[in-house]
């Protein structure tokens, strides 16, 4: 009787920790406009591009502005390059990402302008040093406007984010916005525009140039780097049931962005008005460091997203969706890619497209039983989605396996039954193989047959798709 699955849970599942079955809802939920959130998006970035860029060119001219702006735009794919490589385990939606990038280059950009312009005294009310808007507003309201996105994701789209990788993305997409509309005004404004005005064309390239190597070259991880401490705040609350952590983590990656950008503000100011020595001290001493550590933080996290994979499925394996091998292969990117190329060898391109899916679609089955194992789920309808997603992500497991499982020529053919193989060795006996220690990458098994019929979700007894059945082989 202990290999029975407990009560509302699927057969071939006890182990597992599912929750129970939930009661059908008598009335049909709500389903709220998921249109309405993605039409205000493109309102807002839309309008803020366009008052952005309308005043960027009537500011400086469109000369100066096309020079800006192509000048700007050199780190961007790289800076952009650098944050899809961190987001390769579990890659996120890719509108969420390009809205990350639009909101920091525009409305967070005209927020921070027209909120600097006001306490410089623009509007003749609020007039406040310059020194005092550089390293305590400044840093304030941009670091708000750059995680203004982010922190909506966590808020009303919180299933999105899988931890502090995911934090870190988010976050650093919207700097490298800010920081590409930042550059335009600088590089076209206090560079080109200002070079060109008094001394020429020449001059002012000269300019560009002096001002790229400092901003872009030196220091244009800067931006990327202040908005990622709230990315790390965000993710810990992602990942977190406790209510407490949920608030608190943001708030404190917000105010370390805020610190860390009034430091870097300081610095300049300081070098401005006493010595140069001061930005390169700080520079090398402060900086530098930090961002080396955000290096490490943010490649560790990543690395981390690998061994949950082989903390959670192993369970799944015991239940007989996956094999040992299959759920070793997702610990790394080096045993992943093997993975690809050996399906791509034995059941070609469709086979390495299968193998991929399979990857993605365990690894987000890997982090939806985490969040259920931790408790994310707060209410009945948080946890209905969580046990609809494992269940189609099951299916998505079980359907690709069928494109490259049992397919490689090499190798004796074998099924895992759950606690060990049984292989057909070249004499035609079958025989049973204990599940070695480290299990050897990939071990073939039989496909199963279709799977059966079942009823839709829910219904008493069906809370998840049936186990995959591997039929013995004849001795």
């Amino acid at each position: 009787m202990s290999d029975l699955p407990t009560p509302g849970t699927a057969p071939g599942t006890a182990g597992l920790g599912l929750p129970p079955l939930l009661p059908e809802p008598t009335l049909p939920l709500k389903r709220p406009r998921r249109w309405l959130p993605l039409l205000l998006a493109i309102v807002v970035v839309g309008g803020s591009a366009l008052g952005m860029l309308g005043y960027l060119g009537w500011k400086i001219g469109p000369l100066a502005f096309a020079v800006g702006l192509s000048a700007a735009l050199l780190p961007v794919p790289v800076l952009i390059a650098a944050f899809l490589w961190l987001d390769r385990y579990e890659p996120e939606p890719p509108r969420l990402l390009v809205i990350s990038f639009l909101w920091g280059a525009f409305p967070a950009t005209l927020l921070a302008l027209g909120v600097n312009s006001f306490f410089t005294g623009w509007l003749n009310v609020v007039t406040l040093p310059d020194a005092v808007v550089a390293t305590v507003v400044a840093p304030f309201i941009e670091e708000l406007g750059k995680a203004a996105f982010p922190l909506w994701i966590l808020w009303r789209r919180r299933r999105e984010l899988s931890g502090i990788t995911d934090g870190i993305v988010y976050c650093g997409l919207s700097g490298v916005g800010f920081a590409m509309v930042e550059n335009i005004l600088y590089l076209g404004g206090h560079g080109f525009y200002a070079g060109n005005e008094q001394w020429g064309p020449y001059s002012g390239a000269q300019l560009v140039f002096g001002m790229f190597l400092g901003r872009i070259l030196i220091s244009g991880f800067a931006h990327p780097l202040f908005t990622s401490m709230t990315g790390i705040g965000i993710g810990i609350a992602a990942r977190s049931a406790s209510s407490w952590v949920r608030w608190c983590a943001p708030v404190g990656g917000l105010l370390l962005a805020m610190m860390l950008h009034g430091s870097w503000n300081l610095m300049a100011t300081l070098s401005a008005e006493i010595s140069p020595y001061f930005f390169l001290y700080g520079y090398i001493a402060v900086m530098v460091p930090v961002f080396l550590t955000a290096i490490g933080v943010a490649l560790w996290v990543r690395a981390r997203e690998g061994r949950l994979a082989l903390q959670v499925l192993p369970a799944y394996a015991t239940a007989g969706w996956l094999t040992p091998p299959e759920v070793a292969a997702m610990g790394t990117l080096a045993r992943r890619h093997a993975a690809r190329v050996w399906a791509k060898r034995v059941a070609g391109e469709p086979g390495r497209k299968a193998m991929k899916e399979f990857q993605f679609a365990a690894t987000r089955l890997a982090l939806v039983r985490d969040g259920m194992n931790r408790g994310l789920d707060e209410n009945p309808a948080d946890q209905a989605r969580s046990v609809a997603e494992e269940r189609d992500l099951l299916m998505v497991v079980s359907g690709t396996r069928a494109m490259f499982v049992g397919r490689d020529p090499q190798v004796p053919p074998s099924f895992f039954d759950g606690t060990a193989y049984r292989m057909t060795f070249p004499d035609g006996v079958t025989r049973t193989v204990p599940m070695p220690a480290e299990p050897v990458v990939p071990v073939p098994v039989l496909l199963p047959p279709p799977a059966p019929a079942y009823p839709a979700y829910p219904q008493p007894g069906y809370p998840y798709p049936p186990q995959p059945y591997y039929p013995p082989q004849a001795s």
